[in-house]
């Protein structure tokens, strides 16, 4: 039983040697090869700097004004009747023409009680005026000649003497006709003309409405003439000046427009330190409410160049390629927008990287981009 026992032992010992030792065999005759670490250059695109004048444009926004506006008022109260056109949003009307009229029926026959009163005065004083002032009475005879009960009241004739002064003055004359002209000047107001051509942008009543002095009837504008307003650094303050062309565009940049700067404020905005300025825009596919933005001539960089933002590197670094070896030069950053950077303090003839590159360091080995020529084969 014991012979047994070492017997298995000495087989189970005789299979692991075994095993072991094949399994050393086996991994001994697999060949492995180690790869050949490859140096990898990667190729970059570049520029040789040459220095020059950059213009520094400040970008601005901003909606569209009509430079000319006006809100209606009443100054009267009446009925708001209908006029030639409709007082509707969108209604275009020209210089002159009647945009409200107000039922006046009935202070139009108080001022024309008025009117005949006058009349009836300076005829009761006709007779006096032939026996002791027949001098001046062929002028007040021309005036009563002149006098329409419909139309506006004539100026009366000059009071050249004392003696006519205190005679036309006592008949009570000049007061009459003072109240006629103030009830004149009042009756205008029932009717409101448009100051300028243009189109109604707010409409407040309609037809049949009782309007009460002091309300609002609407708005209207001139769609000749439109104004940007935009705010700017004070930085550039004293670079901006009036009548200095601007280009403005769309939202979408299709389409582009000529401006001018036609007015600037004296005051800097405590909150953003900025400044507002006007550009003026003409052109009849603008509308008001329109966003717009503007490019800003302010002033030039001497000496500088300008980059993508993305190759500037903390903050005042960027890449240069000396015999194929990136490196790292200090530059100036003297001015940002959105995409670009303007730079100075680098060497004319210096080449820098004009694309950014991923995992770049310095003493990296790189090679230039060289464009190939074209083909000119026939």
């Amino acid at each position: 039983m014991n012979t047994r026992k070492i017997i298995l032992s000495v087989i189970g010992v005789l299979l692991i040697i075994g095993a072991f030792y094949a399994a050393n065999l086996i991994i001994d005759s697999k060949k492995t090869f180690k790869p050949k670490a490859q140096k990898v250059v990667k190729t970059v695109f570049s520029e040789v700097v040459e220095n020059s004048d950059i213009p520094i444009v400040v970008p601005a926004n901003g909606n569209l004004v009509a430079k000319n506006r006006v809100e209606l008022y009443a100054e009267v109260q009446g009925v708001f009747k209908r006029g030639n056109k409709l007082f509707k949003t969108g209604e275009s009307f020209r210089a002159g023409e009647t945009i409200i009229r107000i039922d006046a029926s009935e202070y139009s026959a108080s001022v024309q009680s008025a009117k005949s009163n006058l009349y009836n005065q300076v005829t009761a004083i006709m007779p006096d005026l032939r026996l002791d002032y027949p001098d001046i009475f062929p002028k007040w005879q021309a005036y009563l000649s002149g006098f329409d009960l419909n139309k506006a009241t004539p100026e009366l004739p000059e009071l050249v003497s004392e003696k006519e002064k205190f005679f036309i003055s006592g008949r009570g004359i000049l007061t009459s006709f003072y109240n006629v002209k103030n009830l004149e000047q009042r009756l205008s107001k029932y009717r409101i003309a448009a100051p300028f051509s243009g189109v109604l942008t707010e409409t407040l009543v309609t037809e049949g409405t009782l309007v009460r002095s002091g309300q609002k009837l609407g708005e209207f504008i001139n769609t000749d003439v439109y104004e940007l307003e935009v705010a700017v650094s004070k930085n550039f303050s004293d670079l901006l000046k009036i009548g200095e062309n601007v280009e403005l565009s769309s939202l979408d940049a299709t389409k582009k427009y000529k401006g001018k700067v036609t007015r600037i404020n004296g005051r800097v905005d405590q909150a953003s330190q900025t400044i507002k300025a006007f550009i003026e825009v003409r052109n009849s596919e603008l509308r008001e409410g329109m966003y717009l933005e503007a490019n800003l001539d302010a002033k030039k960089e001497a000496n500088a160049i300008e980059v993508d933002r993305g190759l500037l590197l903390e903050g005042d670094k960027i890449f240069v390629v000396r015999d194929s070896i990136l490196d790292l030069i200090d530059v100036k950053p003297v001015y940002f927008t959105d995409k670009k950077v303007v730079l100075k303090d680098v060497p004319d003839g210096t080449v820098i990287v004009s694309k950014p590159i991923l995992g770049a360091y310095t003493g990296m080995a790189v090679k230039i981009f060289e464009e190939k020529p074209a083909n000119t084969d026939k």
